[in-house]
């Protein structure tokens, strides 16, 4: 029998003064069998860092149409599609063919960067892209932070993200490989 995701709830309080975005936001998030917890508390991150009255968790690992993330318009266009990772390229373009904006979230070190420097010059092209990496050591620490329930308080400051619970504090200083 296949294993079923575990279920955690968070509620995020934002405060993002870089966008002047005040909210908080409780969300359900189903974290697949094969997902870390390092995987799921950088979409958490990730909602933080893009937090909107319209931005979704989605299926993300259950569903290959959808991005861990998406915001979309009333008229259900997707405004804003967020994945986590290395994707390949195809889906990199495919997603900036129907999305307004596309942001990727990289995690992992050395493979990371390798993944950039392999696709750099064909994801130059794409003009709604943006690509974050996030380091490892940042994104490892964040998992100290990872409860079924969880009670985030996420600070934004000139780009920089600082997460505290009653389990601690990680600051994350995203690095912009690609800004659009």
């Amino acid at each position: 029998m296949a294993q079923k995701a575990t279920i955690f709830k968070a509620q995020l309080n934002i405060a993002d003064m870089d966008r002047h975005y005040y909210h908080e936001h409780n969300l359900t998030i189903a974290r697949h069998p094969s997902e870390t917890d390092e995987r799921m508390m950088l979409r958490l991150a990730a909602f933080a860092l893009n937090a909107d009255e319209q931005l979704q968790l989605t299926k993300g690992l259950s569903n290959d149409d959808e991005p861990d993330l998406w915001q979309k318009s009333l008229s259900d266009e997707i405004v804003h599609w967020i994945d986590l990772g290395m994707p390949d390229e195809k889906r990199i373009r495919k997603a900036c063919g129907r999305a307004q904006r596309v942001t990727i979230v990289c995690y992992g070190g050395n493979p990371a960067e390798h993944w950039y420097e392999k696709n750099a010059n064909a994801l130059q092209r794409c003009q709604n892209l943006t690509i974050i990496n996030i380091a490892s050591e940042e994104s490892q620490a964040l998992t100290e932070l990872t409860q079924r329930t969880m009670h985030l308080q996420c600070n934004i400051q000139d780009e920089q993200l600082w997460c505290s619970s009653e389990q601690g504090s990680v600051t994350l200083t995203p690095q912009y490989w690609l800004r659009r």
